[in-house]
């Protein structure tokens, strides 16, 4: 394609592909994709292993990694111990979430036996994203991404120096001007009808919005994000100025995905309208599929939400716990089931091979564009 970041990037298709899990990465990269890897999850150590892996199936395709460090949390600076930051955690946070387990008959009594680990927050942190980041130079990456927030100056002008594009997430024309007067050079436009973390706009009038407000920016590459699963979507982001899309939600019901059993098979038959937008899980707004967990959070005696990180010591413990006993068939367990998930979930009905929804995307993409091309009068 004709597209900027195609040449940039020397890619086939602008289709971009944000996953964990290294196979979809590199599936998608091999099929003229870019697949994204998303590292918050890693140490250096593992994130080395699946890089390595990744270097070893792409058939020497480009692809990125995504960090997460967000503009605004509590103890950003990574100055308070474990023990100080337990402290912070209110004990009616905790009650609640032994309520909303309870009431589906999970045992609660070890539930926060593990609750704070050495590394808290780290990778959300400068220090172990820099960490992170160091890893990932040692490989051809050709794009680094910030989720949440402008990227700290360590990253962006690490990325310069050894020629690797930098991009970051926006969910409104704000964010994305502060992100081109950083010198970024890609701003993905993300919709509130994404996966994840997310803002409040949608996708239809967000995309367009931040292709005008950066017309004075010409060297930045515009992504249409938020809902996005089928190709006529990707041709609607760049009819409206975005040179690709960044895609997540699609991935997750792939055959390569490493997505919880029972999570895949709640998405495969879930529609649009369950998702929900919720602090519940990290503190920030982030949309998942709507479940008794999502539910109780919505609840009018329910607690505020702890900002970011805390709101995960009291989700995490919980929800991993979830995890394990609905894989092992806990009635309960895979009734509170959640995870990220984007509004498109309502078409995502059918587990494929990811090189094939990569084709899809690409026939759907053309077929779009014809049927546009045939309205226009010769």
């Amino acid at each position: 394609m004709k597209s900027p970041i195609c040449r940039k990037l020397g890619i086939e298709f602008p289709l971009f592909a944000f996953s964990h899990c290294r196979d979809v990465v590199a599936a998608v990269s091999k099929a003229g994709g870019f697949g994204v890897l998303g590292a918050v999850g890693h140490t250096p150590e593992t994130l080395e292993v699946e890089l390595s892996w990744i270097d070893e199936h792409c058939d020497g395709k480009p692809y990125g990694v995504d960090l997460i460090v967000p503009t605004s949390m509590d103890d950003k600076s990574g100055s308070m111990s474990p023990e100080e930051i337990a402290a912070r955690v209110p004990e009616a946070h905790k009650r609640y979430v032994e309520r909303i387990l309870a009431e589906h008959g999970i045992a609660t009594h070890d539930l926060w036996d593990r609750q704070i680990a050495a590394n808290f927050g780290d990778n959300l942190r400068a220090a172990g994203a820099s960490a992170q980041l160091g890893t990932a130079f040692n490989h051809p990456i050709r794009l680094v991404v910030n989720a949440l927030g402008v990227p700290p100056p360590f990253m962006i002008e690490g990325a310069r120096r050894r020629g690797v594009l930098v991009g970051a997430l926006a969910g409104s024309k704000q964010h994305a001007i502060k992100h081109a007067e950083m010198g970024l050079d890609v701003v993905i436009a993300a919709g509130g009808e994404a996966g994840g973390h997310c803002g409040e706009i949608a996708t239809m009038v967000l995309v367009p919005e931040v292709v005008h407000a950066l017309k004075d920016f010409p060297e930045v590459a515009v992504l249409g994000a938020g809902g996005i699963v089928t190709g006529r979507q990707m041709a609607a982001c760049m009819a409206m100025g975005a040179q690709g899309v960044w895609t997540g939600s699609v991935w997750l019901t792939t055959q390569e995905a490493e997505t919880h059993p029972v999570i895949k098979e709640k998405m495969l038959t879930a529609g649009s309208n369950q998702t929900v937008r919720s602090r519940s899980r990290t503190g920030k707004y982030t949309r998942q599929l709507r479940s008794p967990w999502t539910d109780a959070w919505q609840a009018p005696d329910a607690p505020e939400p702890l900002g970011m990180p805390l709101q995960g010591l009291v989700s995490g413990p919980a929800l991993n716990k979830i995890d394990r006993l609905a894989l092992a068939g806990d009635p309960g367990a895979k009734q509170l089931a959640t995870y990220w998930v984007g509004q498109g979930v309502g078409m995502m009905n059918e587990s494929l091979a990811a090189r094939t929804v990569v084709q899809d995307f690409m026939t759907d993409f053309a077929e779009a564009c014809e049927r546009l091309s045939g309205l226009i009068a010769d």
